[in-house]
């Protein structure tokens, strides 16, 4: 996929299927086929976590795969595919898209932001998602390279855990702002707040939970009743 491509996904809905490492759902099969059932419903790309639950998903779908590779690494707080290696893995699998924490927080290892986009780039032939939660980040992403921006991480980092996602004021200033492509990721929990954000001038939305989240919406239930 390059950056011709990438307008298959303008206004476009992007499914999230992934699970608790913990839940029977957690699972290359049952992930794959949580994937293949968006697509099949209109999704025109996918978001999948670990090298195995990307290989079988590009076993069944031929639609765009945003991939990462969620690793705690001791001492650090970025977590979503911290390293280039972890990048290289995801690719190896087939990812399309590359799907980074672009936070401003450390990086093991030093390894510089624009160091590990070029080298997605130059090495892997990927595009890269630059995972952000501050405007701040984000002009830092784009200027590093990214090929895309996204709110995923708005809410989820110290800097930002006292606000609560969808980070729409977020959105706003970073489609003024960025010349790249605005995914709005997190928080999206209904169709209206997806079309919110498409009227806000997000690229595409991203939902997760809302759809796939069997293990987080059963819960809600459960503490509700």
């Amino acid at each position: 996929m390059n950056k011709n491509s990438l307008q298959s996904l303008n206004k476009s809905l992007i499914v999230s299927c992934q699970a608790p490492v913990e839940s029977p759902l957690h699972d290359p099969y049952v992930i794959a086929a949580m994937a293949k059932a968006a697509v099949l419903g209109g999704a025109a790309a996918v978001r999948i976590d670990t090298p195995a639950h990307i290989t079988a998903t590009s076993q069944k779908i031929s639609a765009p795969i945003i991939g990462l590779w969620k690793q705690q690494i001791p001492g650090y707080d970025v977590y979503i595919t911290p390293q280039f290696t972890h990048a290289e893995a995801i690719a190896i699998a087939g990812a399309d898209i590359i799907a980074i924490d672009a936070t401003l927080r450390e990086r093991p290892n030093q390894e510089q932001l624009t160091t590990i986009i070029s080298r997605i780039h130059q090495e892997l032939g990927k595009l890269v998602m630059a995972d952000i939660d501050t405007l701040e980040a984000a002009i830092a992403a784009a200027n590093a390279g990214a090929d895309i921006v996204g709110t995923t991480l708005y809410g989820y980092t110290k800097e930002t855990k006292h606000l609560s996602p969808p980070g729409f004021q977020l959105l706003a200033e970073m489609v003024q702002k960025l010349q790249v492509p605005v995914i709005c990721e997190g928080g999206i929990s209904s169709p209206e707040m997806a079309k919110q954000a498409l009227k806000i001038g997000a690229f595409a939305v991203v939902v997760g939970t809302d759809i796939t989240g069997i293990d987080a919406k059963l819960k809600q239930y459960v503490v509700a009743l």
